[in-house]
Parts: C-alpha cells; sequence; structure tokens
C-alpha cells in the first residue's frame, strides 16, 4: 500500500531510526518530498547510528543511501537545490 506521511512516500519500510533523519531534512526545507527504496544488507558495516550519504544528483533532486551498520537503503529526494542538500549532508554526515 502505498501513502504520504509528512512528505515521505510509505510504499517501503524504512530503516530503524531513519525516518527521523528524513524528516530533518523536510523540517530544514531541504527536500520538498521522499521515496524510501527497498532495503538491502551488506556483509560489510559498522554497528552504529543511521547516517545518510549522497549518492547523485537525478532529474527531479537526488538520490541518497541511509546506511545503519550492515543495512543501506536507496532514497530518493526531490528537492530544488540539490548544492544545499550535498553541503548539509557533507556537514552533519562527514566521512571518516
Amino acid at each position: 500500500m502505498k501513502y504520504r506521511k509528512k512528505g515521505i512516500k510509505k510504499e517501503h519500510h524504512i530503516i530503524e531510526d531513519g525516518e527521523e533523519l528524513l524528516q530533518d531534512l523536510i523540517k530544514k526545507g531541504l527536500v520538498k518530498s521522499i521515496i524510501p527504496g527497498r532495503i538491502k544488507t551488506t556483509p560489510k558495516g559498522q554497528p552504529g547510528n543511521p547516517r545518510l550519504t549522497f549518492q547523485y544528483e537525478t532529474n527531479s533532486g537526488a538520490k541518497l543511501l541511509l546506511k545503519k551498520g550492515s543495512t543501506v537503503q536507496e532514497v530518493f529526494v526531490i528537492t530544488s537545490d540539490v548544492q544545499a542538500l550535498k553541503e548539509y549532508l557533507s556537514q552533519k554526515y562527514p566521512k571518516n
């Protein structure tokens, strides 16, 4: 079943503790809408808090990855300011 809740399209589940990170992007005005993709488990990954990483720009916004431990989820966002989104994510989730 598909439906929207506060700007997030609810077709797929969202990684545990990840919805709060996505809601934060909407509250800050960085994205207009969020479409979560399928959740995948990878053989590698460190336990810890969820984090978002920028993957690439799309016609209507960007593709992000929501990661927590060995679990990864593609997240597509609709935004009119991809650069502001990239800058925010790189500051909030610096690469180690």
